[in-house]
């Protein structure tokens, strides 16, 4: 994917979602394939100051204190170095703020030394709105704060982002209010043209994504798997209870998207709302296997059956797709999900299981394993760093 490591580097001041934007780039490119690791200075701060005082540790002044900082920056560094070039890393996000051109540059010049390119990416937030709700959200639950109040906490966090406020020295590409506006300079390769489109994509709005399968279809209960078969009596009657489920969510801009098969449009016709179709959320197609069960699979393709269980990621069937290939299909899914607000995703369990890798972390070897039992609904409510997600199961349906 990448003819050398790209090491990303966030830039900024505290509680301007460095740390929101690491994780999901670090999620979304292990996704699609690219060894992707996060190195959070402030976590090696706190591994080596293991009690936090107060903002005074961040005075410009505080010569102690800025020994400490550059030398957890070092390791974080040295630590980058060793799994980029030792470990088959492709991509490291540097995370820390940053701000100084003085900074910037010796991290360039280690670039440089190791033969790494380098990408800033640096978040600028004017909204005091904005600002305020990261510091409640997600600073007061920091290990640093966990000995104070929340008025006490906040103080001693604006008097901080304070500290760094006089120094601070802004780059020439940067995401603005957090994705009003977006200045973009000297893209290298592709995968730095990959980031910049996934971030351009991201938002902060809150908003739930709801994921389920169709209903039982006819195929289903004959044990065949693939095919373009209807829904059963029992799919239709999963159809109008997920109507009903989703009337009570209270959602007046819902989208509803379907794959093309007949078993997702059933199941969407039931909501009586419009839905929109798309491919790309089309079954994994298991060529030669297609409306097969999985004892004639054995029996047939013996070799095949092996090979599959070898590596269920990889496995290709016969004129068909892999996992691996369906990530890549549904990509453009995932960009426009991080586009949307509220979406519900009626879709087929080997998609499914992709969707969910994407948003819950998981790795390509847990990704064919994730449980995504028929007539249940997965409600993903994306938080700070990660997502709430409540599944609701037939008993909450019917």
């Amino acid at each position: 994917m990448t003819n050398c490591p790209t090491l990303i580097v966030t830039v900024g001041l505290p509680a301007r979602g460095k740390t929101y934007i690491s994780k999901k780039l670090t999620r979304y490119l292990n996704w699609i394939g690219v060894p992707t690791k996060e190195f959070n200075v402030g976590q090696y701060r706190r591994e080596c100051v293991k009690i936090y005082k107060s903002f005074e540790f961040f005075r410009p002044d505080n010569e102690e204190g800025l020994k400490i900082r550059k030398q957890c920056a070092s390791a974080a560094l040295n630590d980058v170095r060793q799994y980029l070039t030792e470990e088959g890393g492709q991509v490291a996000v540097f995370d820390a703020t940053n701000t100084t051109r003085e900074r910037r540059e010796t991290i360039n010049r280690f670039a440089e030394q190791n033969g790494f390119k380098v990408f800033f990416v640096e978040s600028v937030c004017e909204d005091p709105d904005v600002i305020a709700e990261n510091i409640v959200q997600v600073k007061l639950g920091s290990p640093d704060y966990t000995h104070c109040n929340t008025e006490q906490a906040v103080e001693d966090f604006m008097k901080r982002i304070k500290c760094y406020e006089n120094s601070y020295q802004e780059t020439l590409s940067s995401i603005i209010d957090v994705g009003r506006r977006y200045l973009v300079n000297q893209v290298q390769d592709h995968i730095q043209s990959r980031i910049v489109y996934y971030l351009m994509n991201i938002h902060i709005t809150p908003r739930s994504i709801y994921l389920c399968r169709h209903g039982e279809s006819e195929l289903n209960v004959r044990g065949r798997i693939g095919g373009d078969s209807g829904l059963t009596a029992r799919g239709k009657e999963f159809a109008r209870c997920l109507g009903q489920f989703m009337h009570k969510q209270g959602i007046s801009d819902l989208k509803v998207w379907t794959s093309q098969m007949k078993r997702t449009i059933q199941t969407a016709e039931a909501l009586g709302v419009p839905y929109e179709q798309w491919k790309a959320l089309n079954e994994i197609d298991a060529g030669v296997c297609e409306e097969l069960m999985y004892e004639e699979i054995q029996q047939r393709y013996p070799l095949e059956f092996a090979l599959r269980d070898q590596d269920k990621y990889r496995y290709r069937y016969p004129k068909g797709e892999s996992y691996e290939d369906l990530v890549q299909r549904l990509e453009p899914v995932i960009m426009e999900l991080e586009r949307q607000e509220n979406v519900l995703v009626i879709c087929h369990q080997a998609v499914m299981r992709c969707l969910l890798a994407y948003f819950l972390d998981k790795t390509a070897e847990e990704l064919p394993y994730l449980k995504c039992p028929l007539h249940s609904v997965l409600k993903l409510t994306p938080v700070a760093y990660g997502n709430d997600m409540p599944f609701f199961l037939p008993s909450h349906l019917y």
